[in-house]
Order: structure tokens, then sequence, then C-alpha cells
């Protein structure tokens, strides 16, 4: 648990006031700083002592086997997973001959700050060496959100009582030594030195490392650059080796005076380049860099979050717990899509190296829609990064024979990359997951431009790919058989109800866009007949119903399953405590399957249905999943639930905050953080938006006395306000014409 007065509530800004190093690994994810592109974890500068050291850069990973004790037709051969790459962060501080190392000499002060609002974070330690002597250090980084390639570091050195003889050396470092393997499956696969060297070189004022991965064979630059700040006489020397760039600088100060150290970081990778381009390009994005300055890197930093924070931006008011973590979570949801443009965005971000840096369905679920309400062009783009593996996902589908294009559950580059069948392949509902976040963006946007650019090709081979899983009996009915939904403790079953839901509502959105767009549909080889048999099916899904019980069973024979012992079985994570042989034939789910099925189809229950499944399930869900929170925040919110779907949002929202999970040291939960949003403006909130209207219906519990929190909509920018006696909505700007809402239910 992350937690104690170490860590004040407070409503800008995580800080730890400080350090302990058993927890380590965990503040590494919470202070770690990313533009989408770049990720730095929030090592310390000195690089030692560490929990896990992690750069990264998006969708750079080396391959590797995936093996198996007996393998299958359709497996996949290979995994993929993210690399750790050359680190930039470090700066090691001597003074007179003894390294700054906080588990040496006295550690008089320390904290740390993650500025939410300036993007930065912020670093403060009083050191007396083992020798006697003090010195004050300050550190600010920052990974740029307007310049994709940049990352910038001030660090500054102070001496306190006495003269002393001060020696920076800011590091470049390729292949660090990792942590040992972990058998959590939520953890990453261990690469021993990925990179191997290319080139290096020393420049005017830094050096440049040139690696790459021995597989994948993706090459990465990169370049770092320094401007020293001190008063009387310096020394400044740098070396390049195959893994090590070294810039030394060398001084003296007396009491009062400091050495000032702006170290500008480039990185660029590709498949493609030559080494010539890719040192260009560093160069390139450095010398930005120096032009802008430290204070200009700031400055945009700030401008570019009061823009974001001015129309995202969630408040609060009774409850500082949930106003701190909403605020971390948007933060972390941006600084994971900002500048991702046309990648994944995996789900722990570029955080840590938890799931290997692979990218789920949590991304459409439940990442993209806090996105597209809040930053539409980053959403874009993620849409048109899936639409950029179509290709692969169409060989994928061939491969399984069938039609349409299968889309990956977990990968970084497109290709599937989970070697588990049941909760991977037979996942086939990332596919609808896919479709509904295309669909939600010309929904919430206005803008049907995607759609003709890629969104038509990947509904219509989603759609086929659905027909082609999917079949009619003799009665007529279209049944999904073998699929695992949400819930994976109940996999490879007949009829998922989610499942079912989400492909109709693929097949209905797909015919609708084919109208739309006729003559690229009929280029595509999409005909009448075959969009009248995607309604037909969509039309004729069987959604299971227990009468006896008036619920509806997760899937086909789910209420007739034997119940789960919660006394006797309360280990948790039960994925790693129990054989999958005893959860799969149990009503004990991971994910509120149905639950979810509820909120992203919400049209497709009526009110009473909705209050029995909530209450069903709601015994039933043990939550091992990080994305069930905020699924059960909403519906315990729709039905009446009020201060159980508060206890559910501050569980959501705090899983990474306190490490709820004890898995926060691998990074954060991407789908989490969003889920926080998710919880207050879909839950309290009300907001739904599956019959492509702007509908709300907030309500709150006693324990939140005012909630505020904007949304765009169709070029709309308004502000909702709600509190215990009164709902008011305010139109900021947009364009001419009316904006209408369904609020409660009737249309305003």
């Amino acid at each position: 648990m992350i937690s104690g007065d170490g860590f004040p509530v407070e409503p800008w800004q995580v800080r730890e006031t400080d350090l302990e190093l058993s927890r380590l690994a965990q503040t590494e994810s919470l202070f770690a700083l990313s533009n989408g592109h770049i990720g730095l974890r929030g090592n310390l500068d000195e690089g030692e002592p560490h929990g896990i050291p992690g750069t990264y850069l998006n969708s750079f990973y080396e391959v590797r086997p995936l093996p198996y004790a007996e393998a299958g037709f359709g497996y996949p051969e290979d995994g993929q997973t993210i690399v750790n790459i050359t680190n930039g962060k470090v700066i090691r501080l001597l003074v007179d001959d003894e390294p700054f190392d906080v588990r040496y000499g006295d550690l008089l002060e320390h904290e740390r700050v993650l500025d939410l609002r300036a993007g930065t974070l912020n670093r403060r330690a009083r050191w007396r060496s083992p020798a006697g002597k003090q010195v004050q250090v300050t550190s600010t980084r920052l990974v740029s959100l307007t310049q994709r390639s940049v990352a910038a570091i001030e660090y500054t050195v102070e001496a306190v009582d006495e003269f002393a003889l001060i020696t920076v050396q800011s590091e470049l470092v390729a292949n660090e030594d990792l942590p040992d393997d972990s058998r959590d499956p939520r953890v990453s696969a261990v690469l021993r030195k990925p990179l191997e060297p290319l080139h290096h070189e020393v420049t005017e004022e830094g050096a440049l490392l040139l690696h790459r991965t021995k597989l994948s064979k993706l090459s990465v630059a990169a370049a770092m650059d320094h401007l020293v700040e001190v008063p009387g006489r310096v020394e400044v020397d740098t070396i390049a080796r195959e893994n090590l760039a070294r810039t030394t600088v060398l001084c003296g100060l007396r009491p009062g005076q400091r050495l000032r150290i702006v170290k500008y970081l480039a990185y660029g990778w590709s498949s493609l380049r030559s080494r010539p381009a890719l040192q260009d390009q560093v160069a390139g994005a450095l010398a930005g860099a120096r032009y802008t300055g430290w204070e200009g890197l700031l400055g945009a930093q700030r401008d570019y979050l009061d823009e974001f924070w001015d129309c995202a931006d969630v408040e609060v008011e009774g409850d500082p717990d949930s106003q701190q973590a909403v605020r971390f979570g948007l933060f972390h949801v941006l600084q994971a899509s900002a500048r991702a443009e046309r990648r994944a965005i995996a789900g722990k971000g570029l955080t840590g190296p938890g799931y290997d840096g692979h990218a789920f369905w949590d991304t459409e679920g439940f990442v993209l829609p806090v996105l597209t309400y809040t930053m539409p062009g980053a959403a874009a783009d993620a849409l048109r990064w899936r639409a950029s593996i179509l290709d692969l996902a169409r060989k994928r589908a061939e491969q399984l024979d069938l039609a349409g294009a299968a889309f990956p559950w977990r990968t970084i580059h497109g290709e599937e990359c989970s070697a588990y069948w049941p909760a991977g392949t037979a996942a086939w509902h990332v596919n609808a997951d896919i479709a509904m976040a295309f669909e939600r963006y010309r929904t919430v946007t206005g803008d049907n431009s995607l759609d003709a650019e890629c969104g038509l090709s990947v509904l219509v081979e989603t759609a086929r790919l659905w027909m082609s899983l999917g079949h009619h009996d003799r009665h007529g009915v279209w049944h999904l058989d073998g699929v695992t939904g949400p819930d994976e403790y109940t996999a490879v079953a007949r009829d998922n109800v989610f499942t079912n839901l989400m492909a109709a509502a693929n097949l209905r959105a797909a015919a609708n866009t084919c109208t739309r767009h006729a003559e690229a549909a009929h280029a595509m080889g999409v005909t009448t007949e075959e969009t009248a048999a995607w309604r037909d099916a969509a039309d004729s899904a069987n959604i299971p119903y227990d009468k006896e019980l008036g619920v509806h069973p997760q899937c086909e024979g789910f209420t007739t399953l034997r119940e789960w012992d919660f006394n006797s079985n309360a280990v948790y994570p039960l994925l790693l405590h129990e054989p999958y042989v005893r959860l799969y034939p149990a009503q004990v789910v991971k994910q509120p399957d149905l639950v979810l099925a509820m909120q992203w189809q919400s049209h497709a229950f009526n009110a009473q249905q909705k209050a029995r499944n909530v209450d069903y399930y709601e015994r039933r869900t043990v939550r091992d999943s990080s994305l069930s929170a905020c699924t059960q925040a909403v519906m315990c919110a729709e039905v009446g639930h009020l201060e159980l779907a508060h206890a559910y949002t501050k569980e959501a929202a705090m899983v990474d905050l306190r490490d709820l999970h004890t898995n926060t040291r691998d990074g954060l939960h991407m789908a989490s953080l969003a889920g926080a949003w998710t919880a207050l403006v879909g839950g309290f909130g009300g907001l739904r938006d599956d019959e492509h209207l702007l509908s709300l219906n907030p309500h709150l519990p006693e324990g939140i006395s005012r909630l505020t929190f904007g949304l765009r909509w169709r070029n709309f920018r308004l502000r909702a306000v709600v509190d215990h006696s009164e709902v008011t909505y305010l139109l900021r700007d947009g364009p001419d014409g009316e904006l209408t809402i369904r609020h409660a239910g009737d249309d305003l």
C-alpha cells in the first residue's frame, strides 16, 4: 500500500515527502513522465537505487519465441516485448570524491512532486556526505508534449556549509541490468542486453549512441546535449563507448554557490531509416530543444496542459481523494496518448514493463472514451493505428480459416501475441470493441471523415468476421459459440451476452456505414445482400435470459453453474492461486462482464433488468481485474446504489495511487486511470452515447457535494455542474445551431 503521511492528498499534485526505498518501484511508476512517444520511469536522477529502470519508446520492441508444452494449429509463434532503451535520465553526483547515494551519508530532506498542471517531476534533496559536507540538490524533469522527440532535465547543486569539489556525470546508458523475471503473468519477460551497438560519437556539447535490436531489427538513436552554468572555473569532458556515453562536469563551489546543468535528450527509432538519417533526426530534435531553451520548454508544457485541463478537468467537491485521483488519472491518460501519433496506447502506457508493453481491448474500451470526449485528435490517431494493422488482422483471420479480420488480443506491432487461447483469441469481442470506438468517435465528434479514411474498412472486415464466427440455428436464432467475454474466469462459452450484443452493434454499424459510403463499400465488394445478412444476424442474436431468476446469465447456462465458495477460496487474485479447472465451471467473475454490457449497450436492458442484474453479479465478482471497479461504479450509480458506487469509484481511482493490486511497480493501469473519469462522469454524471445521443442523468452520493465536468460534443464545449439540488449545463462555445442534451430521459 502506498499511503500515510508521506503522500499528502493535494488537488493538483502527487507529492512524496520522504523517501522509502521499499516502495521505489511503485513510485517510479507513479512519477513516470511520457508524451506517448517517449516514456521515462520516475527513477532517481543518480540511477541507483532503483526498483525497475525504465526508458521506453512507443512500439519499440524485441521479438521472442513463445514456448508451448504442446503446440497447436493457429497458436502465435512469437511474442513481442517492450525494450528498456538507452537511459538518458542518469545524472550522478560526487561531493569531493563521495558519490551522492541516498543509502549512504545522511538524507536530511527529500521530496518529489509530480505537478499535474506544469507536467514536470520536481525533486529536492538535502544530503550530508559521510565526510560531513552538505549539498542541496534540486532537479526538474519533463518529457515535452510539444516537441515529440525531446525530454529535458534541469539539475542544480548548491554547496551549503563549506567549500566542496563537485563532479557531475551525465550519462547515456544502454543495456542496463534489470530485475529478475516473475511468474506473475501480469509482468513482462526480461530481455537481457537486447540492444546491439551500431555507432557512438562525441558531439559538441554531448554524445550520441545508436543501437539495434537483435531480432526485430529496430534501430534507436539517443543523444544528449548540456548547458552548464557555474560561477568560476569549470571543466567539461565527454566520452562515448558502445553502451555508455558520459559528460563530466567538474567545478568547485563555495557555500551558497550553485552549479546548474540543463540536459537535453532526444530519441528516435525506425525499422527503415538509415543510420545517418536517425542521427540527423535526433540532432535536429536537440537543435530544436536548444533553440526553445529550458524556460521555453517549461512554458510550452504549461500552455499545452492549460488547454487540456480547460476542457477535461473534473472537479469533485467533498471528496479530496477522488479529486486528486481523477486528475492523476487524466494526466497519465493524456501522457500515454498525446504524441502517440498512430502508435498503440499500451495497457501500462509507457510507465513500466508490465504486460510486455502490449495494447489490449482496454484502449478502445476504457481509454478512448475519455479521449474522445476530451481530446478527440488523440482518439482519432489511436483509431488510425488500429486501422494500420488491418492487413495483419486479415492474415490472422485467414490463418484461423475465418473471413474478415481478427484483431489481436494483445500486441505491440500488430501480430497476435497471446499464447493462451481461452483468454486470448477466444475473446473475439476485441473486434467489436474496436468497432464501437470508431462509432463513438463519429457520434461524439460528428466527424465522418475518419470513416471514409479507414473506419469503413475496419467495420466491414469485423462484420465479416462475426458472420464467419456465428451461425443461425434451425429456428433462425443467431449464436456465437466458443467465445470468452470480458470475464476471463468463464471461458470458451456459448452466447456470451456482452459479446452477442457488441457483435450485433458491430454488424449494424457496419451496415449503416456502408449506406453512408456506398461507393467505397461497393469497391470493397460489399453487396446489399451482405448488409441485409448483417442486419438479420444482429436482429436475431440470442440474448439468454433466466426467467426463473429474472436475470441475464452472463452466457448460456451461467446461472446453473456451481456457486463459488468465497469463504474457502478467497486469496486474490484467483488466477495466481486457483487452477482454471476450478474457475471455469463456477459462478465466479473476474470482471463484471454482463454489467459492462449494460453500460455499453444500455438501451438493450430495461430499468428492472439492470437493477436485478447488478444485484446478482455484484455478489459474484471478485474484481481481480483492474477494469472492474469503474464498471461496477457506473451501473451501481444508475440503479440507485449511490454509496456503493462511490466506494467502487474510489477503488478504481486508487488502483495505482494506493497500489491496490500490488503490481503498480510494473506500470500504471491506464484503463483504470481512465475508469476514474468514467466512474464520475459516466456513473454520477450518467453519461451514455450508445443511442447516438448525448444522454446525461446525474445523481450524487452523500460523499460528493458537487461534481463539475467538461465535455466536447460535435464541436461544442459544454460543462455540467451537479449538486444535490440541481443540475446546470453551461454551453461554453461551439458552432451555430442547437445542441440537444437528453437529460433524465427528456430532450433539452
